[in-house]
């Protein structure tokens, strides 16, 4: 386990600094889990100075996280009244001057639920909030049982040495998604090759032929361009939409109307359809493939579970604790503020950890440790406040049904080769998991 010396002051050493801000700190666990538990127990709520990137404080407690994003008349997404004026994703200068010059001096490069303040955040967030609900989804509970029975069956039938992630755990949430959405089948590659590309702007593994990487601003070049992307093949579908509706989630986003009668600014179904058609499947497949590394890593843990299948909502609420696939969402300070004793001051960027907070000690005992009896557990995975995931009852719905169909037939996972993480520091998990399946 990696180890940091202790500095007289709470200043925060440049290797921890960089191993959370800078994206390939994130492909080392162990190096990254030690850096957050050096700052909960030496510097919760510190400040620092990361070269090429605005100076940032570092939230690591889960009191902290809670606090903030209960406060977004405070601590904004967008930039408050002055919108388009902060990035929420932890991008570097030249980034966001790129995006700044393409945008014409705006930071909002999508109208989208995670750059909005509200009220504007509660009037988008309106349009689909009631799809979401438990009681509407309920609906939908025997159509993904068929996708769960079809996705295990193709396992069972394969070869039993595979890739858990790449050939099997990212289609199971994305046909489901795409099936919900309303997304022809034969599509589905093209979304998740974009996927790929948007949430892996600083992973080699999914860059773009059409982005000089060596370049400053290179994420932020991809990140654009696999908006662009998204925004050509939504465009169609919108259109499709608004002259035949159907009874599916593109409809009822692509058809919905503002308070004056017109429709949303196209714009703003773009920004619906990317963040259901990236976060919708992406979470929910780095959540199930951290599972089975834990069944790989920890064997009694899957006889526990497949022999009592009513330990599943434990299972999946500590996977998603573990895992915390969304790393981080940042934030600016619109007002003077005091968190932990601290002075924030307006303009401030704060950046906030949820992985961190997903393993506070004051919150969960023994927090590395992988635990179905933990009760009650507050992970945090999903955000908190007015910024939390609206899909979270979709993922947890997917995942249930998922793991009831699998765990009867799943008798052992062997890890076959060293897994390997997204180069990510804002949504993702594993990358690579070789492993050896046992299956009845």
């Amino acid at each position: 386990m990696t180890t940091f010396a202790t500095p007289t002051r709470t200043q925060v050493p440049d290797e921890i600094a960089r191993r959370i801000v800078l994206p390939e700190g994130h492909s080392d666990n162990a190096a990254l889990y030690e850096a957050y538990r050096w700052l909960r127990e030496n510097a919760p709520l510190a400040k620092v100075s990361v070269d090429g990137y605005d100076d940032l404080w570092l939230v690591t407690k889960h009191a902290d996280l809670m606090e903030i994003e209960r406060q977004p008349q405070i601590f904004s997404a967008g930039g408050g009244e002055e919108k388009g004026t902060h990035n929420p994703m932890c991008a570097n200068q030249a980034g966001d001057a790129f995006t700044k010059q393409l945008t014409g001096g705006s930071l909002r490069i999508l109208d989208a639920l995670p750059y909005l303040d509200p009220p504007e955040h509660s009037t988008v967030k309106d349009v689909a909030f009631d799809w979401f609900r438990p009681a509407n989804l309920k609906k939908w509970e025997d159509r993904i049982r068929v996708i769960a029975k079809d996705a295990v069956s193709r396992l069972a039938d394969g070869p039993r040495d595979l890739d858990a992630v790449q050939d099997f755990a990212v289609y199971f949430p994305l046909h489901v998604i795409m099936t919900l959405f309303g997304v022809p089948e034969e599509d589905e590659p093209r979304m998740m090759g974009l996927t790929q590309e948007l949430f892996g702007t600083a992973d080699p593994d999914a860059a773009r032929d059409d982005v000089e990487h060596q370049s400053a601003d290179a994420a932020a070049q991809q990140w654009a361009a696999a908006i662009a992307d998204f925004y050509a093949y939504f465009d169609t579908l919108v259109e499709d939409r608004r002259a035949n509706p159907k009874e599916d989630l593109a409809t009822l986003i692509a058809v919905a109307r503002q308070e004056d009668g017109e429709y949303f600014p196209k714009t703003f179904a773009y920004g619906w359809f990317v963040a259901i058609a990236t976060a919708g499947h992406d979470t929910t497949a780095s959540t199930i493939a951290g599972m089975l590394e834990q069944f790989a890593l920890h064997p009694e843990l899957l006889e526990t579970v497949r022999t009592d299948l009513s330990l599943i909502p434990n299972l999946m609420n500590e996977a998603l604790r573990i895992v915390s696939p969304v790393k981080q969402f940042t934030r600016m300070a619109v007002a003077d503020a005091e968190v932990r004793g601290q002075r924030i001051e307006t303009g401030d960027r704060l950046m906030l950890l949820f992985q961190s907070g997903n393993r506070d000690a004051e919150v969960f005992d023994d927090p590395d440790t992988f635990r179905l009896d933990r009760r009650p557990n507050k992970q945090i995975a999903f955000g908190y406040g007015p910024h939390m995931c609206i899909g979270q009852h979709l993922a947890k719905l997917e995942m249930r049904v998922f793991l009831e169909e699998l765990l009867p037939r799943l008798t052992k996972v062997e890890l076959a080769g060293e897994p390997k993480m997204i180069q990510t520091n804002f949504v993702g998990g594993l990358r690579h998991l070789p492993v050896h399946l046992t299956l009845r």
